[in-house]
């Protein structure tokens, strides 16, 4: 079973969270469709290490783990307040 380290609740089988993809910083509020339409949907593809937002569903705990797309390794999970000022 794959065990997530959750900076909270320390390490859980993944079954206990849910993943609510990428990191990304959001578009200003006067931004027009076409960029509000390619941030909603638009996703890269490539594999990379990615920072993800994760929830611990039995906690309702957001946290922000750092991804290998390639090979589906969890690197790195911290709070989501190590975000605040940075540029995501």
């Amino acid at each position: 079973m794959k065990i997530i380290r959750c900076p909270l609740n320390g390490p859980r089988p993944l079954l206990e969270f849910v993943s609510a993809g990428e990191v990304r910083a959001v578009p200003d509020a006067d931004c027009s469709d076409a960029e509000w339409t390619a941030y909603l949907y638009t996703r890269r593809s490539v594999p990379a290490v990615r920072r993800e937002w994760w929830c611990h569903t039995p906690s309702g705990y957001w946290f922000v783990a750092e991804r290998d797309t390639a090979s589906d390794e969890i690197l790195k999970t911290y709070d989501a307040a190590a975000l605040a000022g940075s540029d995501t």
